[in-house]
C-alpha cells in the first residue's frame, strides 16, 4: 500500500505509519537545511515536502537546491506544493497539489507515471476518492481535529478507519496532530505529515522523537 516503498524508502517501519515532513511556509536558507538534516539524521523519513508560501521563482529555486541537495543525500524524496512546472526543472521528485483532485490527471500528464503526485483533500471523502481514482499516489486530510481556525471542520478518525477498510491508495494524517491523535490515527494511516508540530520547538528532534513514540 505505500507509495513510497517502489522507491526504497521507508523499509524501517512497514508495521507503522511513517513519517512525511513539511517545511515551514517561510525559512532562512542559512538556517532551515541544517535543521531538516538534523532531522532525517535521527528519524527515518520518507517524504519531505517544501511548503513554501513565495511565489517568487528564485527564491523557489534556491530553497529547492538547498533541500534537494540534503534529501537526496539521504534517499529522501522531495516533492514541492502546488508548483507543477519546477518539479522537472529543479529535479524534484514530485507535487503535492493543496487544492484538492483537481489537478491530478494534468500533474500525471506532464510529470509521467514515476513522479509522485499527492493530494489534500481536506475532509471530503468524495474529493479523495476522486484524487485517487485520477492517479494520486497518496491523499492527505485534516486537520484531524477541531481549530479555532477556518470554519472548524476537520477530518474525523471515522473517514481515516473507512479509508484504511476499503481504499488502497495511502493514506496521510496532515494538521494538528498530537500526542493523542497520533495514538488513535496509527492503525488507520499510512503516514503521519508532520511540520508546525515541531519546527517551532526549541528542539524538533527532540519534539519529532515523542511524537513517533506514541506510535508504538
Amino acid at each position: 500500500r505505500d507509495a513510497q516503498e517502489s522507491r526504497g524508502l521507508g523499509d524501517v517501519y512497514k508495521r507503522q505509519p511513517q513519517l512525511y515532513l513539511i517545511t515551514p511556509a517561510e525559512f532562512e536558507l542559512d538556517v532551515f537545511p541544517d535543521l531538516l538534516a538534523s532531522v532525517l539524521d535521527a528519524h527515518p523519513i520518507a517524504c519531505v515536502r517544501m511548503a513554501m508560501a513565495s511565489q517568487d521563482e528564485q527564491r523557489l529555486s534556491k530553497a529547492a537546491d538547498a533541500l534537494r541537495e540534503i534529501t537526496h543525500a539521504r534517499d529522501v524524496a522531495l516533492v514541492i506544493e502546488d508548483h507543477i512546472p519546477l518539479v522537472e526543472r529543479l529535479g524534484l521528485d514530485g507535487v503535492h497539489l493543496s487544492d484538492g483532485a483537481h489537478q491530478v490527471r494534468y500533474a500525471r500528464k506532464e510529470l509521467g507515471p514515476d513522479a509522485i503526485v499527492g493530494v489534500h483533500s481536506s475532509t471530503s471523502r468524495h474529493d479523495g476518492m476522486g484524487a485517487g481514482e485520477a492517479g494520486a499516489d497518496y491523499v492527505c486530510f485534516g486537520p484531524v481535529r477541531e481549530s479555532t481556525l477556518g470554519d472548524g471542520s476537520f477530518a474525523e478518525t471515522d473517514l481515516f478507519k473507512w479509508w484504511s477498510e476499503v481504499i488502497e491508495v495511502p493514506v496521510v494524517a496532515e494538521g494538528l496532530l498530537n500526542l493523542e491523535m497520533i495514538k488513535t490515527l496509527t492503525p488507520m494511516t499510512d503516514f503521519f505529515a508532520i511540520g508546525d508540530e515541531i519546527w517551532p520547538t526549541d528542539d524538533p528532534v527532540a519534539a519529532l522523537t515523542t511524537l513517533r513514540e506514541a506510535m508504538a
